[in-house]
């Protein structure tokens, strides 16, 4: 089965191989000069990553929007797809957390414009987030490639497969979800997961806090309505 069809059925996939030790090693090189002290990114007052990644470290749009990447994200969502949000994880022995069961169910936009079905509203990091309607959600994908190994060790990623075919679940859903047996994505340093934001996902958190530094960019194939743009489109 080919990853498309694993993104279909299960919701995900991993690409075990994708970025090489040098594209990798560029990665860290520009995410080193990159301070990280400030509201942006907060996990227990731990400063953990950056949300509005693409604008402040140009390097990351270029890989986002690079061969490599887009032939990964279009055979999903063909070829007006585009990189729409960009964030930078970094787990480690001081940013050390957990995340429950949930679906990514808000998008980042430039300014709040009141659309019907979009709501409700927040704000993270200064940056405007708003749930769309599902139809938004169901033609997105998120890439996220890993820049150091990540398994059970510390804190990868876990997944319920299938579980994002079923559009926004409410409480009682996500319970009756949880009886499935999890899938931890297990990556290694230089490897891709694709993932569709409906799939319920979680994270425990470290038994040995090394880095689980992560890209996380998001990808849609649809044009918001009535004046309402992507935050780093």
């Amino acid at each position: 089965m080919s990853y498309v069809e694993d993104v279909a059925r299960n919701g995900f996939a991993v690409v075990p191989e994708f970025l090489d030790f040098e594209a990798v090693s560029r990665a860290l090189e520009a995410l080193a000069g990159v301070r990280i002290d400030h509201g942006d990114g907060q996990r227990a007052g731990k400063a953990f990553g950056i949300r509005n990644l693409l604008n402040v470290v140009p390097f990351t749009r270029e890989l986002a929007n690079s061969a490599e990447c887009r032939a990964l994200v279009e055979p999903v969502l063909g070829s007006g797809a585009r990189v729409v949000r960009g964030i930078y994880f970094d787990k480690h022995k001081d940013a050390n957390w957990k995340v429950a069961w949930h679906q990514d169910m808000t998008i980042a936009v430039r300014e709040r414009v009141d659309v019907e079905g979009y709501g409700p509203w927040s704000i993270k990091a200064g940056i405007h987030h708003v749930q769309p309607p599902v139809a938004v959600l169901e033609n997105m994908l998120t890439l996220r490639i890993h820049l150091d190994q990540a398994d059970e060790s510390n804190g990868a990623l876990r997944v319920l497969p299938g579980s994002h075919a079923s559009g926004r679940l409410d409480s009682s859903q996500i319970e009756a979800c949880k009886q499935q047996q999890p899938v931890t994505c297990v990556v290694p340093a230089g490897g891709a997961l694709l993932m569709r934001p409906l799939l319920l996902h979680s994270s425990k958190p470290a038994l040995n806090p090394s880095h689980r530094r992560v890209l996380h960019f998001e990808y849609s194939s649809v044009a918001l309505p009535a004046g309402l743009k992507w935050f780093e489109e």
